[in-house]
């Protein structure tokens, strides 16, 4: 019982997969806040075309 309990405790795999966890949901904030900003632009730049297209 002693051994399967200091086996638990010695346990890092759960940790591991936490930090992992982790790592993927910052880089996922990071995508979404720059195909935010580019969706922004892009949507600027279309209208801006559109504009342009029906001032001709």
């Amino acid at each position: 019982m002693k051994a399967l309990v200091n086996k638990f405790i010695n346990d890092e795999d759960g940790a591991t997969a936490i930090e992992y966890g982790l790592i993927a949901a910052l880089i996922a904030v990071a995508i979404i806040t720059a195909v935010r900003a580019l969706g922004t632009e892009l949507s600027n730049t279309f209208s801006s075309v559109e504009s342009e297209l029906a001032a001709s």
